[in-house]
């Protein structure tokens, strides 16, 4: 299994994060009103516990002014209280708003509760209209960028995949998409809101009192320096988590899709223990990121709670010295639990944030891959082609210092069927993929009908070629919506015209619902060589003047086999055919072999003048021939 790419580290967070929050400028409109029902939101309830401490500052007056004879004005009470020596309480008495004789007015406070309920209702209904507004805007960002990704795979060149493990691609496309989306919607909401009310917080904290503020803040630089080294450790964590993903699903993708070999040669002990290898690698990466980011909350309510202590001491102390209310010391001591539980959240956000943007970067990279060249400015030009293709000094390479197709030169005129065999590794299967420019060469040149296919748009080329791959795929749909996957405005009448050309009428009238039964990728009710039928047709009914069929028969029973050389026998002076087929008893009939060794053409000719010439296809033919013949006996 190829390795996985490793990922960006931390020093891209900075662009990786502004590129992500940029996503969301298309709907600025709708973030400016998020940010704007947020600051009244988060200003409304800030402003409740001030006002909240006025009832109790009516309270506490009236408990004290019931316990006073009406006679005497407060002025006087305080005064008394000092001549008397009591220089505390009269402190305490001069910070208290109370009137002699009189005990709670009720009816204020009846007042100050409603405007306290108002306030809260306010502040909730804004803060559900911004959550609202921004889970739209957040599944609206996310769908674009899956389509953006979606779009983007069709424009990335086939060297892109050759490099990439499906699990892995798979994960960037699934598990990192999901992990944004999420991290988005639990973070941007929470950390806006968080961050307003830190700020109105601290103006009216500073309002109270300026001395009980600074002792509120001293836990602020010190939980920083916790929750970023705490961070800086999780973040390496986290990125390690999402590669191991990816990992694991290379694995699980791998084994299930060869899981029938695995069973012949009883290797499910060896693919369980890889399994439970990159399973480990995955738990242990993901316990580490999620036990460090889990200390960042315990730590982070030790130090707020030791500041709120400090505050709740001090601030007792400045009301018995009368320079604040009872009713201030409660607003404030709300408000440094208020202060201390969005400094935290945002501390905690900040890490999911990580973990968010850790998966971006990865999607990111997935969008900036090469991709194929833009043809929008090129005009069609082609038409149907009458399918002469021709080869001249064609070059072409995987990787730079590992040429696998040399200075081939090669015509082939419009109607000739050609094979190609060779080894494995012998560039075969990159010849035809050169054809329908899924790579582009190094040098040299390849024409359709004198045309350089380098000038042609990719659509309209391949429009005039038909591929059957090596592994046939089927989606999942009727055998007739397979076929017709050909030609989507196809008549019925065509349709039937193809499924008989490829013999597939021979084995669907034996199956319950004929041409309407259900099928898929893996095949179901049809056998490997039906459904190797059920991809020629469909390419048949393309009716393309250049068919390309790569191991066409590499799975096919004797019996389709021989239904498959009759089919093409019938179509190939209809079109010009490659052929790339391991048995070589299939392409006996075709008007030019040619024989790869190391990208190289080292024999071309007919059937019998290769077999003739005793060279290397003369060698392979009489390999499989008596290998053919010793499986007759033996049977």
């Amino acid at each position: 299994m190829m390795g996985v790419p490793s990922v960006g580290k931390a020093e891209a967070f900075g662009p990786s994060a502004r590129r992500l929050m940029g996503r969301l400028a298309p709907h600025w409109v709708a973030v400016t009103a998020v940010i704007v029902a947020g600051i009244i939101s988060v200003g409304l309830s800030a402003l409740g516990p001030r006002v909240l401490g006025r009832a109790t500052d009516i309270l506490f007056g009236g408990v004290i002014g019931a316990q006073m004879p009406a006679s005497i004005s407060r002025e006087a009470a305080i005064a008394a209280a000092r001549a008397g020596g009591n220089e505390q309480i009269a402190s305490l008495l001069s910070g208290i708003d109370f009137v002699p004789g009189q005990g709670v007015d009720f009816e204020a406070m009846g007042r100050v509760l409603l405007i306290v309920l108002a306030i809260y209702l306010g502040s909730a209904v804004l803060s559900f209209l911004q959550s609202f507004v921004l889970n739209e805007v957040v599944q609206r960002t996310v769908r674009r960028l899956r389509n953006e990704v979606e779009e983007k795979l069709n424009r990335l060149p086939l060297r892109y995949f050759d490099k990439q493990p499906r699990g892995e691609l798979l994960s960037r496309v699934t598990n990192d998409i999901d992990n944004v989306a999420q991290s988005l919607q639990q973070t941007l909401s929470q950390m806006l809101s968080s961050l307003l009310t830190v700020i109105f917080v601290l103006i009216m904290m500073f309002s109270i009192s300026p001395l009980l503020s600074l002792v509120a803040l001293l836990s602020i630089p010190v939980t920083m320096v916790v929750a970023g080294t705490i961070m800086s450790r999780s973040r390496v964590q986290f990125i390690e988590q999402w590669r191991s993903t990816g990992t694991l699903n290379s694995r699980v993708e791998e084994t299930y899709s060869g899981f029938e070999l695995v069973k012949v040669f009883g290797r499910q002990r060896e693919v369980q223990e890889a399994f439970e290898k990159e399973n480990d690698s995955l738990y242990q990466a993901s316990f580490r990121a999620q036990f460090l980011s889990g200390l960042i909350m315990p730590a982070a309510f030790f130090i707020g709670n030791v500041s709120y202590a400090a505050v709740a001491v001090i601030g007792g102390l400045r009301v018995a010295s009368g320079v604040i209310t009872l009713g201030d010391v409660q607003a404030f001591i709300q408000y440094s639990r208020q202060f201390s539980q969005p400094v935290t959240q945002l501390a905690s956000m900040a890490n999911l944030l990580q973990s968010g943007v850790a998966s971006a970067e990865r999607v990111f990279e997935l969008l900036d891959a090469e991709e194929e060249s833009d043809e929008s400015a090129k005009t069609p030009s082609l038409g149907r082609a009458e399918g002469r293709v021709v080869f001249e000094q064609a070059s072409f390479r995987y990787e730079p210092d590992r040429p696998l197709i040399e200075d081939l030169s090669l015509t082939v005129e419009p109607g000739q069927t050609v094979a190609i065999v060779g080894p494995t590794g012998a560039g075969k299967t990159t010849l035809v993929n050169l054809i329908m420019r899924f790579y582009e060469l190094d040098s040299g040149k390849i024409t359709l009908d004198g045309l350089n296919i380098a000038d042609l748009r990719r659509d309209e080329l391949r429009e005039n070629i038909g591929m059957v791959l090596q592994d046939t795929w089927l989606y999942k749909g009727t055998i007739c919506e397979n076929i017709a996957y050909g030609k989507l405005d196809a008549t019925e009448d065509e349709i039937m015209e193809a499924a008989r050309a490829a013999y597939v009428d021979r084995f669907v009238h034996s199956l319950p619902d004929g041409y309407d039964t259900l099928i898929d990728d893996e095949g179901g009710t049809v056998s490997a060589g039906e459904k190797q039928l059920i991809t020629i047709a469909r390419a048949f009914l393309a009716d393309p003047p250049v068919l390309i069929l790569d191991e066409a028969t590499s799975s096919v029973d004797t019996r389709t086999e021989l239904l498959l050389q009759q089919a093409m026998l019938a179509l190939r002076g209809k079109r010009t055919s490659f052929v790339i087929a391991h048995r070589l008893s299939t392409i006996t009939g075709a008007d030019m072999i040619l024989v790869m060794e190391q990208g190289r053409i080292v024999e071309r000719g007919t059937h019998a003048e290769l077999v003739a010439a005793g060279g290397a296809y003369a060698r392979l033919y009489e390999a499989q021939f008596v290998g053919a013949v010793s499986e007759e006996v033996a049977a």
